[in-house]
């Protein structure tokens, strides 16, 4: 079995996650989505999110396109890949966070992980920095 692992906030899932996670979902038998836990997104985004993580993880299950989610870890976010161990890391087209030392990070971790870069989905309107912005302003 092909296990994929993908990381994100999804912060109100939109059309730009669903076809990430399609992609995703595409390059493998499993796919697990690490959903990043609230103190982490304040600590990386320097705002917290607008829903907390238990509504991001239940909203990215209610999609139907995932086989397991689950929080990230406090601390080091290295910690659940090693946890899941997948053969494959899927990343979204715009996603830098936790990706400089990824491939060194895996090697620490005696994990022959394939790193791939997902295309982008109408990332001009299909944005969560994009739409949360609408969304604040209304």
């Amino acid at each position: 079995m092909k296990k994929v692992l993908v990381f994100g906030t999804f912060d109100g899932v939109h059309l730009g996650h669903i076809s990430f996670l399609e992609q995703a979902k595409k390059r493998g038998d499993h796919l697990a989505v690490v959903i990043a836990r609230d103190s982490t997104v304040k600590k990386v985004k320097d705002h917290s999110p607008i829903k907390n993580e238990n509504e991001r993880l239940a909203e990215i299950l209610k999609t139907g396109l995932v086989d397991e989610a689950i929080l990230g870890k406090e601390g080091n976010p290295y910690l659940i890949v090693r946890q899941v161990s997948p053969d494959i890391i899927c990343l979204g087209y715009d996603q830098r966070t936790y990706i400089d030392g990824l491939q060194d990070e895996l090697n620490k971790l005696g994990l022959k992980t394939e790193i791939l870069r997902m295309e982008p989905f109408g990332p001009e309107k299909y944005h969560s920095g994009i739409i949360n912005r609408a969304r604040s302003e209304s």
